[in-house]
């Protein structure tokens, strides 16, 4: 461990989502305390940081007491920007982004917090880089900035000396990966612990998503939006390609390449998809046993069942069912 502490600043603004700030904020708090239980100095210094000069008020109603934004001469080793219901409009102020590039240009490690990543993106730093996101404004965010590659499943990706996380409390993990290169995996893990959090989520964010990027995608052509519906009626059904295609009345050459262009993915994808979200229903809704859900899903075995969700969404079933049951 370091003897000279890192600067940690965290840029909030009006509006900003309570959990971006304080989520990251105590982590790093917290190793300053486990350091301090060690008989080390403290490993960080903390500013929540504002351009505006009365601190800001959250989302959630508290207000933040701020710091000004830092002067050139002061040195910023990690540069956090949170995200929340403000960020679009944080992102519209010239003199913020600018700042904030030439910020991000000068510190040794730049990161984003949810939809911080919007703001952080605003300065072109972002360009050719992959980012994520909350699940919920990947879509929004990839339109917003073309040139940015967005990958909306990661808890946090790490590009370079850029870093960008998932919704709100992937802030955590976030800080916590942090720790873990500056200090190691003993020192993560000890703040872990301490938070009472996973040092490693398991599964990606697509799993706490409740909406197919594939519904919206198919909105536009109502051939194909019907064919969903009609799927989602015959899961256990023979869904080839000669089947879906003559339900639309094409060729299977010609729906192959007109689906693929509409939606983005294959059609085997797409039938993957819509399976594995009617099972999400029934793991989170009922109490019907595995191998039922595998054969009312189409997936016919438990052990197909267990390798889509692993592909789609990094958990088991299971898992999900422990994760997000209602019953």
């Amino acid at each position: 461990m370091t003897h000279s502490p890192k600067t940690v600043h965290i840029l909030a603004f009006p509006n900003v989502q309570l959990l971006d700030v304080c989520g990251p904020l105590q982590v790093f708090a917290s190793a300053n305390i486990q350091a301090g239980q060690q008989g080390l100095p403290p490993a960080y210094t903390l500013k929540v940081i504002a351009a505006e000069q009365r601190g800001v008020e959250s989302s959630a109603g508290l207000g933040l007491h701020t710091w000004p934004l830092p002067d050139a001469d002061e040195s910023t080793h990690t540069l956090i920007v949170a995200g929340g219901r403000g960020v679009h409009a944080a992102a519209e102020d010239p003199q913020r982004v600018q700042w904030l590039r030439e910020r991000a240009q000068q510190a040794q490690r730049v990161a984003s917090v949810c939809t911080g990543a919007f703001l952080l993106a605003a300065t072109g730093l972002l360009e050719g880089r992959s980012v994520v996101t909350h699940w919920n404004s990947c879509e929004a965010l990839a339109r917003r900035y073309p040139a940015l590659r967005v990958d909306p499943d990661p808890i946090f990706i790490n590009d370079q000396h850029f870093w960008t996380s998932a919704g709100v409390t992937a802030g955590i993990d976030l800080a916590l990966a942090l720790v873990e290169a500056d200090l190691g995996h003993a020192m993560a893990l000890a703040v872990a612990r301490d938070l009472v959090v996973f040092l490693k989520r398991p599964g990606g964010q697509s799993q706490f998503s409740n909406a197919l990027s594939l519904q919206h995608a198919s909105a536009s052509d109502s051939r194909f939006a019907r064919l969903h519906n009609w799927v989602n009626e015959h899961l256990a059904s023979d869904l080839s390609v000669s089947t879906l295609a003559a339900h639309v009345g094409m060729s299977e050459r010609s729906f192959v390449r007109h689906y693929r262009a509409q939606t983005g993915i294959t059609p085997a994808k797409a039938i993957e998809q819509l399976r594995v979200e009617a099972a999400r229903r029934l793991l989170a809704d009922s109490s019907m046993p595995l191998k039922r859900i595998a054969a009312y899903c189409g997936f016919g075995t438990e052990e197909t069942l267990r390798r889509s969700f692993l592909r789609s969404l990094a958990v088991t079933p299971q898992g999900y069912r422990e994760r997000f049951s209602r019953v």
